[in-house]
């Protein structure tokens, strides 16, 4: 069996052994609940405190303006939906993006059926939004605002620090989806002027099932989970205690370690990139070619499917992805691709590779090597790129 070289980090992480060895006490020696008044309940307590912390210096935030959840999904749910509720009295208007997360945009349908305006706003061919655009999309009754920091998809990062400032020259409510670039870039939420964000502890080497909702104070959104009084009596429901000590781990682990990585991968992305555009014709690099996500490489390969593309890659050991993982299985072509404009067909035959740390160059030069030969066979059978080839031949 082929060794495994896991390119689709975008889509979930490895808990790393130092998170999963501080989690383990939490499920069998230290499990007293949070809310308890008791010492063994007192001990986790004094863990989530530990944690929260740990998540506000890494944000330049408060301790008590982070909230933990079951993950970015129901953070971006929980910011949207609240947010409607408080402030836009039965209706009101909210600004996004046309390549925001599936949490963002079907959240938003469901606030637009239900008498909340929605804008959404067009990107340039390399996935970024116009500050301008933003500026003009302000409504009397613009209440929020909401970009992801970077995409899922594309690696695009957002020019979050311009929006923030145009939210709060105007007085709206800004949101940042900051899943894939919490805990992998610099972010200062007081520098950004970001009033939310929403982040998932399985993206950078955390535990599945478990995030937060950073909530500036003063920002009057009332709980999404109804029941106790937990999270200060915003987010009902036991704490998982297991789950946010290792999301706390995480956030260390990662802070002390940004920097190196960053330029790790960003080095190891570049060298990935430059050769697949030089060696394999008729690619493009989807996003933006710098302003990008460390990790992030996103083609497309013309006159192909992605779809026999990520198999014959899983044959050789590399995991891949044609976009995000929260559509996997869906025949449609990648509405953030859609979005960049490209056409159908290119759509259909992209790849998403995401690197982690553990990724070396012998890797990269593996995985290009099989990519040439791939992407060969397969448009050897596709009668698009026969018809391109005599075309091209008929030219001549």
């Amino acid at each position: 069996m082929k060794p495994i070289i896991y390119l689709d980090h975008a889509a979930t992480t490895a808990t790393r052994p130092e998170v999963v060895e501080a989690m383990l006490p939490y499920f069998t020696q230290q499990y007293g609940n949070a809310s308890s008044v008791y010492g063994l309940g007192a001990e986790s307590k004094k863990a989530l405190d530990q944690a929260r912390a740990t998540v506000a210096g890494a944000l330049g935030a408060r301790p008590e303006e982070i909230y933990f959840t079951a993950g970015g999904s129901e953070a971006d749910n929980w910011a949207l939906k609240a947010t409607a509720e408080a402030y836009g009295k039965g209706g009101g208007h909210i600004i996004t993006t046309k390549i925001e997360h599936h949490a963002i945009l079907h959240t938003c349908e469901y606030l637009e059926k239900r008498g909340v305006a929605v804008t959404y706003l067009d990107v340039d061919e390399r996935g970024l939004v116009s500050p301008e655009a933003v500026r003009k999309a302000i409504r009397p009754d613009t209440i929020l605002i909401s970009v992801m920091y970077a995409n899922n998809e594309i690696g695009t990062l957002e020019p979050i620090e311009e929006i923030g400032a145009i939210a709060k020259e105007k007085g709206i409510l800004f949101h940042t989806d900051a899943v894939q670039a919490f805990a992998h870039l610099d972010i200062s939420v007081d520098r950004c002027h970001i009033d939310m964000l929403s982040a998932s502890a399985h993206k950078f080497g955390g535990p599945k099932g478990v995030g937060f909702l950073y909530i500036r104070r003063g920002v009057k959104i009332r709980s999404f989970i109804h029941g106790g009084a937990q999270e200060r009596k915003r987010r009902a429901g036991t704490e998982n205690v297991p789950g946010i000590v290792g999301l706390g781990k995480a956030v260390e682990l990662a802070m002390a370690e940004r920097e190196a990585t960053v330029e790790r991968v960003t080095g190891l992305r570049d060298y990935l990139i430059d050769r697949v555009l030089q060696e394999i014709p008729f690619t493009r690099l989807n996003g933006d070619r710098k302003r990008r996500l460390p990790g992030n490489a996103n083609f497309s390969f013309q006159f192909i499917e992605g779809e026999s593309l990520l198999i014959m890659l899983d044959m050789e050991g590399i995991c891949g992805s044609s976009g995000s993982a929260c559509t996997t299985g869906s025949l449609d072509p990648s509405h953030v691709l859609m979005a960049i404009g490209l056409p159908h067909e290119i759509a259909h035959g992209s790849l998403r590779l995401t690197l982690g740390e553990e990724n070396t160059r012998e890797q990269m030069d593996y995985v290009v090597e099989c990519l040439k030969k791939i992407v060969a066979r397969l448009r050897e059978m596709s009668p698009l790129y026969e018809d391109f080839v005599k075309n091209a031949a008929a030219r001549d």
